[in-house]
């Protein structure tokens, strides 16, 4: 598949979970991949499974382009430097995914805001939220200079239209990335940027695997996962909205994976199309 040839693509927080599986996918695609994030090396003791070398070593496995640049995003002068570094080896970039997120160094839980540490707002708004508005900042003028190119913003995040997540802090952090990529959808409308948030189901990451035990190998074994849906879903509707070539009408409106599985007619990786994530039934 060579839908995205010639296309420069970014993906912060790639070296697992979504950002993993959304890289992979658009060098499958044809891209050549930047994937930021702080881990590194084949294998660091206390990490889930993956790194920014594991996803590289499996991108070029498999035929792929990509480059990885350790960056910690919460830092402004590494973001800047990073976008420097694509500019100035490929002058371009044409696809920008915003995945980077800091809001699992604690507990995601549904205690009542008032009972939970502030700590959570570091986390999810310094390392998640203003993350993403920083490498927008540096990213989007290099991405204006292709206007030809139909360049894409993607922000990952979760979105149930009826339902409320039941943690104040990662419903407030998750609903501010929609309303960034709507600011923006309107700002970049005359260059003909798209900006879609982008939202998955319950993905099989690492941290899920782990959390019930199991693997990508096993996980059918496990009742609790059978509606799940592997990270190369997510990358597949990342893939779908980039070689779109009428996108810009999805701009600044959430696009769940679901629903563009549908519309556009991919499967997950093992050939299910697996419906819209709903909290509650």
């Amino acid at each position: 598949m060579t839908a995205l040839q010639g296309k420069v693509a970014l993906v912060t927080g790639g070296s697992r979970g979504a950002g993993r599986g959304i890289a992979i996918e658009l060098a499958r695609a044809g891209a050549f991949v930047y994937i930021t994030g702080r881990s590194t090396g084949i294998q660091q003791a206390s990490q889930l499974n993956g790194t920014l070398d594991t996803v590289h070593k499996e991108i070029l496995e498999s035929g792929g382009e990509a480059a990885i640049i350790r960056c910690d995003h919460t830092n402004d002068q590494e973001t800047e430097q990073a976008i420097r570094q694509i500019a100035e080896e490929k002058g371009r970039l044409d696809i920008l995914v915003n995945n980077v997120w800091g809001g699992n160094q604690l507990p995601i839980s549904n205690e009542p805001f008032w009972e939970q540490p502030p700590a959570h707002w570091d986390n999810m708004f310094d390392a998640g939220v203003r993350a993403q508005l920083m490498t927008n900042y540096y990213a989007v003028p290099l991405m204006r200079r292709t206007k030809e190119s139909g360049g894409l913003i993607i922000h990952t995040t979760f979105w149930d239209r009826d339902n409320y997540t039941g943690n104040l802090y990662y419903d407030l952090a998750k609903n501010a990335l929609i309303r960034m990529a709507y600011g923006l959808s309107i700002e970049l409308a005359a260059d003909g940027i798209t900006v879609v948030p982008l939202s998955p189901g319950w993905m099989r990451t690492e941290l899920v695997l782990e959390a019930f035990g199991t693997d990508e190998e096993h996980w059918q074994q496990v009742e609790e996962l059978k509606n799940t849906e592997s990270t190369s879903y997510v990358g597949r509707a990342a893939v779908a909205l980039a070689a779109d070539a009428d996108k810009l009408a999805l701009s600044g409106i959430t696009q769940q994976v679901g629903a563009l599985a549908e519309k556009y007619g991919f499967t997950d990786s093992d050939g299910r199309r697996i419906p819209v994530f709903q909290l509650t039934e």
